[in-house]
Parts: C-alpha cells; structure tokens; sequence
C-alpha cells in the first residue's frame, strides 16, 4: 500500500490560549494530507521535540501522545483514528504545563516513521509546522497575573523617548569606554608605506595588526625590528604602564597618536595587543565596509586597563552545533571588544562536540542526530533537530584539528579557552556512546575493555526527570569506570592544549541540574555506599566531587562550576534554602554564578559565595543570559524563563551591586523592596573576590550562523563594557530621580556608539568571509502616529529608518526619515544598517 510522503504531509500548530486551567496552555496540532494517498487508520508514528510537557490525557482526535526522553515526543493514531483521506485535515487539541508565548515554544522537527519498531522501518522528513500568529493577549500573555508589556511599535517608540541623535564628536570612539582618553591637535595617516615596528616578541601582535590594517586598507604593511630613518611608523613595546583600579594590571595599555606616528605600549603581550583593539576602533568606521587606501587617525592619548581580570563568554555547542568557522568569527568580536575568555560548552545531554582520540565513539555516537531504532547509531532529535542525521544544527563535532585551530586563534588574541566537559549530570550523550563502546566489545568478548569506560549502571532503577525533561542523563559515580574517563578525556584535551601552545588553566566540569532522584535505585551505587559508610546521596555526590576535584588538581587545572556545587542544602526560619559550602573555599574551585531570577529567593548567591572566599564569576542570567529573547514579541527568538532581556539590560548591569536596578520580578511586579533589603550585600572581602563577568550563549534555540549572531549581538558590546570600564557615574547617585537622569543620559550616548560606530563597523566585520559583515540584530523601529503624523524613532540613533506610503515593504531605495512625515493607512517602516541589512518591518 501507498503511504503519503513525508513532503506531502503539512503541520499547523497554533497556541489557543494561555492560563487554561491555570498555569496550563492550550494548543491545537493540524495534519494535512496534501498526497494522492490515504494516510492509514495505523502503522505510523508521528515523532517530533516540544521543550512544553504535554498532558497525554487531553488530546483529542484519538491519537497517543507519548512522552519518550527530554523534548522528544511521539504522536501515533490509536484505536477509532479514522484514515486520512487526501486533502483531508486532521486537528489534535491538547493541554500542556505552563505556557507558550512565541514561536520559540512552538513544537518542531517532526518526522513520521512508518511501520515503526519493525525491521521495515522507513522515516520520512515532515519539517516544522507553520505557526499561527499570537494575537490575542490569552495566546501573548503567561497568564492572568502577566504584567510585563507586550512587544509594540508605540512601546518601542516610548521606550526610545529619551534617545537623540548626538554629534560624533560627543560619542566616545572606543569601547569598552577607556579610562582616560585625551584628543590631541591633527592626525597620522596610515597608508602603504607606514611600517610596523616591534621586537622578535611581539610578533604576533605585529601580525595581527597587520591583517587588521589589510582588512580595511587592502594594504600589507612592511614590518621591521627598527624604526626606518625618515619613515611613518606604528611602534609596538613592551614597557611599565601605571594606571590604577584594575585586577589586571599586566593588560594595562597605553595609545599615542600624534602627526609623528603611532605608539602602542602595552604592560605585557596581551596589553598590546588591547592597544591594537583601541586602535582599530580608532580606525574610520566606513572603512570596514568600503577599505580605504589611506587611514586617518585622529591624534589622541589613551591610558587604560580593564576593570576585571576575567572578562568572560560562554558559548553552548552541545545542544546545538556550531561550525568551526562560526565559533573564530565569535572570537574575533570577543577580541575587538577586548573579552578575554571563552568558555566552551563542548557536551550536553544533547551532543558530544569534541573529538577525543582515546574514545572515538564520543563524537562517532554522540555527536550525531536524528532519526534512530535503538541510539546505537545516533542520539534521538533534540530541539527540532528532524530525522535526517545529517541536519547541521543537531549533527556536528570538532576534530582534533579543528579544535587545535580554534585554541591558536583564541590564544593569538590573548583569549583564554576554558573547556566545559558536563558532569555527573547533562551527560546523556556520553553515557550513551560508552554503552555502544561497551556492547562492541563484549560481543567482542573483550570484557576487561569494555568496562573500562562504563559510565552506566544497566540495573539502575532510579527514578528522576532533569530540566530538560532527560531520564537517563546521570553518570554512575560509584563506578570506577567513571573516573577512568573523566582522566581520559582530561589527558586528551591536555594534549590538544598544548600542541596548540594554548594556555590550559581551567576546567568546567559543569556540575549542575542534578535530578533529585538520582543514584538512589542504582545496585552499584547502593553497595558502594553502604562499603564506604555512607547513608545520604549527598555524601555520594561529595565523594565524587573530592575525586574530580584530586584530578583537576594532578593536572594543574583550577576547578570551574556552576554555583550547586559550592553550595549546600540549609534551612533558615523554617524555610529550605542554601548557604555557601565551607569544603571546597579552599578546594581552587571558581563557581560561575548564574541564579538571580528576581523573585525566586536566590538573588545574593553570588555574593554570600564571595564574601565566603570563593573567586566568582558572575553569570547572572537576569542581564547576561544572551540566549533569552530581547522582547515579549512572539516573533523574537530565545527562551524567557529568566527575563527579557535588552541591551539596556546588559549596559545597566551593576556587578558590585546589582540591586541598584533591579525593580520588577520575572511577571513585571514590583519588587518586595524590605526582601531586597534583606538580601546579602558585598562585603569589602567579598568584593576582592568577584573576578569578573561572563555573558551566556545557550543553544536550544541556535539553528545556525545568523541566530547565533543575532542573539548575540549587540549584548556582547553591553557586557563587555560592564566587563572592562569602571562603574558609570550613576551607580553611586542615591537620589532616585537623579540616578535615572544620569542613566538615560549615560545610555544616550552608548546608544549612539552603537549606532553611529559599533554597528557599521560591525557591518564589515570580521572580513575575510563569504558570509560578510557580522549579523547582529538591527532593532526594530518605533512609530506612533499622532494628529495625522508618523513619529519614528529607533533605539540606535545614527541607524536609517526608512519607509513606504504604497503597502510595500521598505527597501534601501525607499525614503529616509528625518521628521514627522504624514500619516497614511498603508505605511510601512523599518530600521537599515549601512550594508543595507533591514530589520523587520513594522506595518502602521
């Protein structure tokens, strides 16, 4: 019998409405058969991920909704399924928990199989369903108490109120802000003949300046060791540079720029090589666009430092992969702006990125996806990945090589790579693979082997669900097969370190979202306990902690982590909370502090774990989690369970105290100001122990190139301002009101930085490419219109707002907005960047 292709089988799905039976959705799901075939009454199973639990009970059309792991789910046709006839529509109704707000949370990634679980298996693509607009507030709202304001052109518009175009002489011309800058009196031209002057050690911050200067003139500047008699140079050296509040005074700087020629002088290596990133911003900014033979530098005076030693992003490659040539293009930004660690999220439950020689089944298994029987080939789809194993998003690992290549250009620009390797938990695709590795080798009858590396125990009965809704994502840490490849792996990620010559000081072992649940039913875990004396989970978990912790320390590697590890259960005035965990203050362990969600009770974390001795990082997802959507519009990518954020809402992060602007929880209320009060504050200890900052790129909702760089950018620019230059003024203004003047006017003018500088020379940025300029997000413009005129604004002046009185959408063509122009009922508006990218655009 002929069955419907995959291709010919079309999905619908749709939010009905938000807070149906209370903090629960209701969606619809509509098939359509668009073949020439009937879609029988069995033998098919629709497969497909949706990060929103379903509730099986209520869907309707006689179908079976089976939860099967993490987002992966299955819709079949059950007993009384009426065949589909050709052109037919089918629609299931369903409830699920929470709530669905943007096309984020729409389901994806569906395939069918037919005659599934037998020998005659055959999988065809289906896709992702069309998603039906959310209109009304039930479908744009979480519920009923959802007082954060829905996405609109007159609340952009509002929101953009206090912004004005400033003269570029008022927009500082390098970021993250100097500490001191002073503009002198004419320039020095940079042209084919200026030299390059620096000693043997220095070469490749030479080289790196010198591909700078091509980039944007098309010409190779000659290098020497001395200053040739009569010639234009840019010297580059080594010398003291004394400058004051800075955690890193070995990245301390300082620029010269007279009509004589350019001096760059940095405390170290990795100072000048900061002094290269002030000067290329120095650089004018068309010429990133359009390369110009000749540069004219305007004569000035730089002294400067960073604020933070650790001046972090963080980048997820587990759940979604991203190529090799997306991840240099990453760092290249991250160096402009002068960040200097990346942090590497190379597993997940999700996918294995990293090729590690010793167990090749790691990326063989567990860096693929798609469509599988049994996982002995492939992991099961995740986040829309589809059936064809061969999708770019959920398919993909570095090699050897390609990870070498990534540590020399991160290490060129003084970037520090910290490899996260995720464990005990988030490490489905790692159990996964070794359980392959195992069942080759014992039908090998190779035993010995094949529990060398086992990270499972096959008669664990435990119970549990992670976050991500994963069952069997735990490593059995009772198993000494566990620490056999944790030191494997460690081994082997040593070696590629340092064939790259790249420093390797730091592992992140993760080591969060342990299911409550986890190790209690397992036999192996169980006797292993009770032989070491042990009554409580949480001494399991401890051992295993000590162990990770006595392997870091044999390789000379401090111990990264996210905050539940240094923290432990306690309870306070009846209430269960947690408290700093006195064992590992002294362990070397550095917590990455995330949880600061404004309501949920943990917003002093990071602080109450400085201020216990621990060197921390600030993560706070509330400002720095880069994977959350800008706005409360269906039509924004990026979770929103820890906020909305803007790039305001990086720019105005307080990392002393970040309390001075806090003001709303997750729902838009106002905060309960006597908890704020309540909550732990820095104390002049705790303070020496905030390193720095780091912002945050998870992958769920990362497909490819353009989502990465979207989400990206222009946040990092934010945080790598909070990062890098000293408290804004404001920060230490007690007066509300005037706090709030200071800001705006603070924010004017970063705004214009982006606007005018950042974003254009962003449009040509990294060059090199065949994919062009960076692929940041252009915002959206707002538009009121009052007594019969069109009002535009956008929220980075020196951007084009253009638009179109006839229906149409705007192009480059259409006309620029310069003032109030009159309204008619067709107009269309949208922001352009200076290569012409558009926005969307915004119907009046």
């Amino acid at each position: 019998m002929n069955k419907p292709a995959g291709a010919h089988l079309h999905l619908a799905w749709a939010c009905k409405t938000n807070a149906h039976n209370g903090d629960n959705f209701l969606a619809a799901l509509t098939l359509t058969n668009l073949s020439d075939q009937v879609l029988p009454a069995s033998g098919w199973a629709l497969y497909f991920n949706t990060c929103r639990k379903i509730k099986p009970e209520t869907v309707t059309g006689n179908v079976l909704v089976t939860h099967i792991n993490g987002d992966f789910w299955s819709l079949a046709p059950a007993a009384g399924f009426a065949p589909l006839q050709p052109g037919e529509s089918r629609t299931f109704d369903y409830e699920g928990l929470f709530w669905v707000i943007s096309e984020t949370d729409a389901p994806l990634g569906f395939y069918i199989v037919y005659d599934p679980n037998t020998p005659q298996a055959q999988m065809q693509v289906i896709g992702d369903p069309h998603i039906a607009p959310f209109a009304t507030e039930g479908q744009r709202n979480r519920n009923d108490s959802d007082e954060v304001a829905l996405a609109s052109a007159g609340k952009t518009f509002a929101d953009n109120a206090g912004l004005s175009l400033l003269p570029a002489e008022a927009v500082s011309k390098i970021t993250p802000t100097p500490l001191q800058f002073t503009a002198g009196a004419g320039q020095f031209v940079i042209n084919a003949s200026t030299f390059i002057v620096h000693g043997a050690e220095l070469a490749n911050e030479a080289a790196l300046l010198q591909a700078a200067i091509k980039d944007v003139s098309g010409q190779t500047l000659q290098r020497a060791a001395f200053k040739p008699a009569g010639a234009a140079a840019i010297e580059l050296k080594i010398a003291p540079v004394t400058v004051k509040d800075t955690l890193a005074p070995g990245e301390a700087y300082q620029l010269q720029v007279s009509a004589e020629g350019i001096v760059l002088t940095g405390a170290s290596a990795a100072g000048v090589c900061n002094a290269i990133q002030s000067l290329r911003q120095l650089l004018p900014v068309a010429a990133y666009l359009n390369p110009q033979a000749e540069l004219a530098v305007a004569a000035c005076q730089v002294q400067d430092a960073p604020r933070f030693a650790y001046r972090g992003l963080h980048l997820d490659v587990g759940r979604n992969f991203t190529s090799k040539e997306t991840v240099l293009r990453l760092l290249d930004c991250m160096a402009l702006y002068k960040l200097n660690q990346f942090h590497f999220h190379l597993t997940d439950d999700e996918g294995w990125r990293l090729e590690i020689p010793s167990l090749p089944e790691l990326t063989e298994i567990g860096s693929l996806r798609g469509y599988t029987a049994d996982e002995t080939d492939n992991l099961v789809p995740c986040f829309g990945s589809g059936g064809d194993v061969a999708g770019k998003a959920g398919s993909g690992h570095y090699s050897k090589a390609d990870f070498i290549e990534i540590l020399k250009y991160a290490t060129a620009r003084h970037i520090e790579v910290v490899p996260e390797i995720d464990v005990p938990g988030h490490a489905r695709a790692a159990i996964k693979a070794m359980n392959v590795r195992y069942t080759r080798l014992m039908a090998e009858g190779r035993e010995a082997e094949a529990k060398q590396y086992l990270l499972c125990d096959f008669n664990d009965a435990s119970v549990y669900e992670s976050v991500q809704l994963w069952h069997d994502n735990v490593i059995c840490i009772a198993l000494e097969s566990c620490y056999n490849f944790i030191e494997t792996v460690l081994h082997d990620v040593k070696a590629m370190f340092e064939e790259a010559g790249a420093p390797f000081t730091t592992m992140h072992t993760g080591g969060d979202e342990v299911p409550n649940g986890a190790w209690e039913k397992s036999p192996i875990c169980q006797a292993f306990m009770q032989e070491k004396g042990m009554t409580k989970i949480v001494e399991l978990q401890n051992y295993f902690l000590a162990r990770y912790r006595d392997l870091l320390k044999k390789y000379g590697l401090v111990f990264g982590g996210w905050e539940e590890i240094a923290l432990v259960k306690k309870e306070v005035n009846g209430e269960h909370t947690h408290g700093p965990n006195p064992e590992f203050v002294n362990a070397n362990f550095r917590p990455y502090v995330w949880n600061n969600v404004w309501g949920w009770g943990q917003e002093d974390f990071a602080y109450q774990l400085a201020n216990a001795g621990y060197k921390t990082v600030l993560s706070n997802v509330t400002n720095l989690y880069f994977d959350l959507a800008y706005a409360k519009d269906p039509l924004e990518p990026g979770y929103y369970w820890g906020g909305f954020i803007e790039t305001r809402g990086a720019y105005e992060f307080v990392p002393l105290d970040i309390f001075t602007t806090a003001t709303v929880n997750l729902f838009g209320k106002p905060l309960d100001k006597d908890n704020i009060a309540s909550k732990v504050r820095l104390t002049p200890e705790g303070i020496k122990n905030i390193i720095g900052i780091q912002g945050q790129l998870w992958a769920e909702n990362i497909r490819d190139r353009s989502r990465l760089e979207y989400l990206a950018m222009p946040r990092i620019i934010a945080l790598a301002e909070r990062a890098w230059a000293k408290d804004p003024a404001w920060t230490s203004i007690a007066d509300v009101a005037a706090r709030q003047a200071k800001m705006d006017a603070d924010w004017n003018e970063f705004a214009n930085r982006l606007g005018q500088r950042e974003l254009p020379r962003l449009d040509g940025f990294p060059r090199g490419e065949s994919f062009g300029g960076y692929g940041y997000r252009i915002p959206l413009p707002g538009v009121k219109v009052e007594a019969g005129q069109l009002y535009a604004n956008v929220a980075a002046p020196g951007l084009a707002i253009r638009y179109t009185t006839d229906g149409s959408d705007p192009t480059p063509a259409s006309a620029l907005y310069t003032g109030p122009v009159a309204a008619t009922a067709t107009m269309k508006v949208a922001v352009f960047s200076s290569s012409n990218r558009r926005s969307r655009v915004v119907s009046v």
